[in-house]
């Protein structure tokens, strides 16, 4: 799947970080039973790889990729543990031929509009502003749809339940992340169906028409 296809399959892709591996899978369940099928499995911990492995052996409804690429030899690394796409807090030359040379869809981080151009330059015409809030939230989006018309964005930092609905409204926004998704409390609890519940409300935010 291309990039832009991946993030109109869900209104809002999840940032996930794995503190204990045998999460993974059943996270995994809760979330795609919400209606949510588009996973960012973070690098953040070290069970990032491990998780994203057993989530596409395991949870074949699921679209999962990779969170927080920020090395070149990390593309390798995801691609042969199943993942099916990646996204990164900013991009890099060495990154951006990391992309073309496993050919890992990947959704590169950027805030400004230099680093759009930059993104662009290389071929990305979707891409993460991360992060959001901090970079300007809607206004910057809308401030950089008129120059970049051709850019969509998915913006990911600080956007919550409540304000998800102001960004997808949005003509240049396809998709928003978040992590309200997946609270800590909840999946160290093992609550899946408040995940789920939680899954199915932010399914079932629209995008701009």
């Amino acid at each position: 799947m291309k990039i832009l296809d991946i993030m109109h399959v869900s209104p809002v892709i999840p940032v996930i970080a794995i503190d204990q591996l045998d999460h993974a899978v059943p996270l995994a369940k809760a979330l795609v039973e919400g209606g949510i099928r588009v996973l960012e499995v973070t690098l953040r911990t070290v069970h990032g790889l491990a998780a994203i492995r057993a989530i596409a052996e395991q949870v074949p409804d699921a679209i999962v990729g990779v969170g927080t690429l920020t090395r070149p030899e990390e593309f390798a690394l995801a691609l042969d543990a199943g993942a099916e796409f990646g996204v990164s807090p900013g991009l890099t030359p060495l990154m951006a031929e990391a992309a073309r040379t496993t050919g890992l869809p990947l959704l590169p981080g950027v805030m400004t509009p230099s680093e759009v151009l930059v993104a662009r330059e290389h071929g990305f015409e979707q891409v993460k502003l991360f992060p959001a809030m901090q970079a300007g939230g809607l206004g910057m989006l809308k401030a950089m749809a008129g120059p970049l018309p051709d850019i969509t964005f998915c913006p990911t930092g600080g956007i919550t339940q409540e304000t998800a609905p102001q960004f997808l409204a949005l003509n240049n926004v396809a998709c928003v992340g978040g992590s309200w998704l997946t609270p800590r409390d909840a999946i160290h609890a093992g609550d899946w169906a408040a995940i789920t519940r939680l899954a199915q409300a932010a399914s079932a935010l629209r995008r701009a028409s």
